[in-house]
């Protein structure tokens, strides 16, 4: 399955008075995503604050999501935990709803398998469901590291048909792309490294900035693969500083606040996250006036 080059992890919008997830406003947003480069969206991710939405909640966000989509854009839904008894017991009651054309399961974060476990958890996942799987590597967040080798012998199983990288680590993503089958998607799981992965070999972004500047995402890819490598690379160089910025305080504060301050409402924060502070506004705004120039 082709899910495009430039697949967003969209924010969960939330009604503000009632702290809800918002119909009307995850309408807007994807949207707003479609018409702005997105091929695909990433629903119930790290950045749509997967850990606060409640089982139910999910249910209703990958319901509203499909019904606003009919069809535009891949949707991969987050359906990933560190048990994976729940994790397929979700994955398998996400496959009830059509529209839904993957699942992003993230590494099991704080009970830290080893490879052996780590290979154990998303081949288990991948029998147990219909589903196209893309495993998601980060570190960072999850402690444990997906060594290449372990993606490499789970590329061989059918639906195990991407992984998202955010190891930063090139050596690896390079020897996962030259060592799995040309239909394995590898996707850069950091904004600043989408040109880079994609220069190697990789597909594409699933992305925290294509929600603001998904289009010129799609441009800078489109240079490239046009055999304009200047062009790209001058587009790279202009959208790194903005992309960096959106990361300066923990995901999705940051792309929240420029959402709302461009008039896509998509509401609060939940806790544990809070609200930029001033000096965070004024640098992430600083940012996207430089960049406008």
């Amino acid at each position: 399955m082709d899910f495009g080059k430039v697949i967003t992890a969209m924010v969960t919008p939330y009604n503000s008075e009632k702290d809800k997830v918002c119909k009307k406003r995850i309408h807007r947003l994807v949207n707003h995503l479609i018409d702005n480069g997105s091929d695909g969206l990433v629903v119930a991710g790290t950045t749509g604050e997967s850990p606060t939405i409640s089982h139910d909640e999910k249910i209703k966000l990958f319901k509203q999501v499909v019904e606003t989509n009919q069809g535009r854009a891949k949707i991969i839904a987050g359906t990933g935990s560190n048990n994976t008894a729940e994790t397929i017991a979700f994955t398998k009651e996400i496959e009830a709803i059509e529209g839904i054309d993957a699942v992003l399961i993230v590494a099991p974060y704080y009970n830290k398998p080893n490879q052996a476990g780590l290979y154990a958890h998303f081949a288990a996942i991948a029998e147990a469901t219909t589903l196209p799987v893309i495993i998601y590597n980060i570190p960072s967040r999850s402690v444990v590291n997906i060594e290449p080798e372990t993606i490499i012998e789970l590329a061989k199983i059918d639906n195990i048909v991407g992984v998202k990288e955010s190891s930063g680590n090139f050596d690896n993503i390079t020897k996962i792309i030259t060592e799995t089958a040309d239909d394995f998607a590898v996707y850069s799981g950091d904004d600043s490294f989408t040109l880079p992965i994609y220069s190697l070999g990789g597909n594409g972004v699933i992305s925290v900035a294509s929600h603001i500047i998904g289009a010129e995402m799609q441009t800078m890819l489109r240079a490239f693969d046009e055999g304009d490598t200047k062009q790209a690379a001058a587009i790279h160089g202009k959208l790194v500083p903005l992309m960096n910025t959106l990361f300066i305080a923990p995901n999705p504060a940051p792309v929240k606040h420029m959402l709302n301050r461009t008039g896509i409402d998509v509401g609060h924060l939940r806790l544990p996250l809070v609200p930029l502070t001033d000096s965070e506004i004024t640098t992430i705004e600083t940012a996207f006036h430089n960049y406008l120039k």
